[in-house]
């Protein structure tokens, strides 16, 4: 192990006995002391998941990037491995920052963008950023090769990041993000070794509209199609759309013979208020899984006073249905469930309805919501209420504006806003998968047409569950819940 990763392990080991549980998740992944931001290798290694995330152990803030690292034998318990990569060479000097993972032969192998500030730290117009190579043959102590793409495609493109690697035939291809201006370009290369690239072209660019910078772009195919999926920033908000800071959607088309994608419009593959650096693998039965950030820049993050910030969202399916992508939880997670709750029986009142065979921080809750005859007002559930009213977290159908609604403007801690869906006018039923973990709330819909995961904080004591209705028609019932267990090993 090097002296900056021995340094780095030191720090955590140091820094355990300082973290404070109060909104620590128990089931996510998250790091056990100090920051942390993207899934940046997601990789399916002898017989066991392997995440990779950024990683800062010194502090719960943002600073020069490690790779932290755990793994998993079923996507539901988790172990925490040794930092797998600290900065410090002169191609990564100031951050290891976001890439990939991948198996050659029987080596595990990093792809990464070594980031180096050549003016004053934090200066964005003085940087330089080049891929770097990074290999293992256990899956937990690394060497590092240097950079193996030194130069962008054009020599004016500073930033130049994120690489995401695969392999199809005969070669290994590697999509990346890059700014040239405010135009965000995504260039593509292939390699026969990992080592040495071959720029091909660039895949995609951006217009007017469509921000100055597209961050951890991933290619891969469902059912035929190529799918498009990267982070942008520098989109304006569009109604309800694209409200957060920076968003990860994707796009349905095709890649031609000449590198080009063309395709649908941008969709946000997630609609609440954190979730962002989306990066998927194709699992070893098949099915297509992604991971995120569940975190947003600028938001509110109570934790950092705690000695620890960020996690990441929950491990989801993805299926193409046409030009849409469906988001559905692991089904691994199911693993996770305790002993069932009651649950309640369809309920049509009004006002609202303490359901007290439900409660607590870490829970799975299935919430139908009847919406025949919901004409007017709002149809839902409010989770982690207090007992004095202050502080709940509203999940509801508002039928005026027919969109779901996810408002956390009393969820604590200086979190606010709302984020919703649209609803089809047609639908007289809606069927929902409801996560929590301490502080953050995952909503699925039952068919994966959309989802919702936003933080939150509320209070420890902030536990209890109501049903609630302010207007006239529909019903809601909550027909499962289970308490849900710790996914640490």
């Amino acid at each position: 192990m090097s002296a900056a990763l021995e340094i780095a392990q030191h720090a955590l080991s140091d820094g355990l006995s300082r973290v404070i549980h109060d909104y620590r998740p128990d089931y996510h992944l998250a790091p056990p002391v100090g920051w942390m931001n993207d899934p940046n290798g997601v990789v399916y290694f002898r017989g066991e998941y392997h995440v990779f995330y950024q990683h800062h152990p010194f502090e719960a803030k943002w600073g020069p990037m490690y790779w932290g690292h755990a793994k998993s034998a079923d996507l539901v318990h988790w172990q925490h491995l040794p930092i797998a990569l600290a900065p410090g060479d002169d191609f990564d000097r100031d951050g290891c920052f976001s890439g990939s993972a991948v198996v050659c032969g029987d080596t595990l192998a990093l792809i990464y963008t070594g980031h180096t500030w050549l003016g004053e730290v934090g200066d964005e117009r003085s940087i330089r950023q080049v891929q770097c190579l990074a290999t293992s043959t256990d899956g937990i102590r690394f060497v590092k090769h240097g950079a193996v793409i030194e130069n962008a495609p054009q020599d004016t493109i500073m930033h130049f990041r994120d690489p995401k690697v695969w392999q199809e035939d005969d070669y290994w291809y590697l999509i990346a993000g890059a700014r040239l201006g405010d135009k965000p370009l995504l260039p593509l290369y292939r390699s026969t070794d990992l080592h040495a690239w071959e720029f091909l072209d660039y895949v995609s660019s951006g217009s007017e509209g469509d921000g100055y910078m597209w961050e951890c772009p991933d290619l891969f195919r469902l059912n035929g199609r190529d799918v498009l999926l990267y982070s942008p920033q520098g989109m304006q908000p569009e109604g309800y759309e694209r409200l957060n800071k920076y968003q990860t959607g994707y796009r349905v088309g095709r890649l031609d013979s000449e590198w080009h994608f063309t395709g649908g419009p941008f969709i946000e593959l997630d609609n609440g208020h954190d979730f962002y650096a989306a990066q998927t693998l194709l699992a070893a039965d098949g099915r297509r899984l992604v991971w995120a950030w569940l975190d947003m820049w600028e938001s509110p993050m109570p934790s950092q006073a705690h000695h620890w910030c960020g996690m990441l969202g929950l491990p989801r399916e993805l299926e193409l249905h046409a030009d849409r992508l469906c988001v559905y939880p692991a089904r691994e997670l199911t693993a996770l469930r305790k002993e069932p709750l009651p649950g309640t029986s369809w309920w049509d009142g009004s006002g609202a309805r303490w359901v007290r065979e439900v409660n607590g921080d870490r829970l799975e809750i299935h919430v139908h919501l009847d919406l025949l005859g919901c004409t007017d007002g709002h149809l839902g559930i409010a989770l982690r209420c207090s007992d004095d009213g202050q502080e709940e977290t509203l999940l509801y159908y508002d039928a005026s504006l027919q969109r779901l609604v996810l408002d956390r403007s009393r969820s604590g801690a200086q979190v606010t806003g709302q984020r919703s869906v649209a609803i089809d006018p047609t639908q007289e039923r809606l069927e929902l998968r409801v996560f929590l973990d301490r502080s953050s709330i995952e909503v699925f819909d039952e068919n994966g047409r959309f989802s919702l995961s936003s933080r939150f904080y509320p209070g420890p004591d902030s536990l209890g569950v109501k049903l609630f209705a302010s207007g006239s028609g529909g019903r809601v019932s909550i027909p499962k819940a289970w308490p849900l267990g710790s996914g640490w090993l």
